[in-house]
């Protein structure tokens, strides 16, 4: 029987992306999203790598629907917390409280819940993993990033957390960090749409990181040996030394 591993915000970027790779190392991946169109779509992707998958929608922030979700499930071996996102890019004293609230709801909660219900799974599994999708800006703020800060330390505060308290568990706990990473809906979302500014992050950057990237580094780290856990592992392309500094190309 293959080991099932949970993808949450599957439908595009980075959660597609490692679906397809988990489904091509040898999983049953259960793609979870909120968007059914785009899911069914990652699902169909992540099967033509010759592996296993199916398409659940789900509302991460819904506690009674993902303990559906996580009920309706026979095992559990892996769980990939990457349903998440930046929204906003005010400074804290012009944020709109509401982008502030949907970022701890998707990325912090999310995790929590999702997390929460298939413990049980994972520890049963005898051989588990959690795995932490945070960011580099859990690490360092910037101008702008407040919120997405806020979020990204609290999920990286829960994976060092998760870490001590399954300490002598056969589960994992993985984080994984990535700094810029090009992805189609990322910036876009952070700008609420505004092509224009999403465009500019990315400008002039030689080769930033893709989804694929992230997915290989995910796929890599859950496949190691059962004692061999990956804490943290840091991603950024060559062309960003540290957080504010990034060579553009003129």
């Amino acid at each position: 029987m293959r080991p099932v591993a949970v993808v949450t915000g599957a439908s595009s970027g980075i959660g597609a992306a490692t679906a397809a790779q988990l489904a091509g190392a040898g999983y049953h991946v259960v793609l979870a999203a909120r968007r059914a169109d785009r899911l069914d779509e990652a699902a169909a992707r992540a099967r033509a790598q010759g592996g296993s998958a199916q398409a659940r929608t789900l509302d991460v922030t819904d506690v009674a629907a993902v303990a559906a979700f996580a009920q309706s499930l026979d095992r559990c071996d892996v769980v990939v917390n990457n349903a998440g996102g930046a929204f906003g890019m005010a400074d804290v004293g012009d944020a709109d409280p509401a982008d502030w609230r949907l970022m701890f709801e998707v990325n912090v909660m999310g995790s929590l819940n999702v997390t929460k219900a298939l413990l049980p799974r994972l520890i049963a599994s005898g051989d588990g993993a959690i795995v932490m999708l945070t960011s580099t800006a859990g690490f360092i703020a910037y101008e702008g990033g407040g919120g997405y800060a806020a979020a990204k330390h609290a999920q990286h505060a829960m994976a060092a957390t998760l870490r001590l308290e399954l300490c002598g568990q056969p589960v994992r706990v993985i984080e994984i960090a990535p700094g810029m990473v090009r992805t189609d809906e990322f910036a876009l979302n952070r700008f609420h749409g505004d092509a224009d500014k999403a465009a500019a992050v990315y400008r002039g950057v030689p080769e930033p990181l893709t989804d694929e990237d992230i997915a290989e580094a995910i796929t890599w780290a859950v496949t190691r040996p059962a004692h061999f856990n990956v804490d943290l592992m840091v991603l950024r392309p060559r062309a960003q030394a540290a957080q504010h500094k990034v060579y553009r190309e003129p």
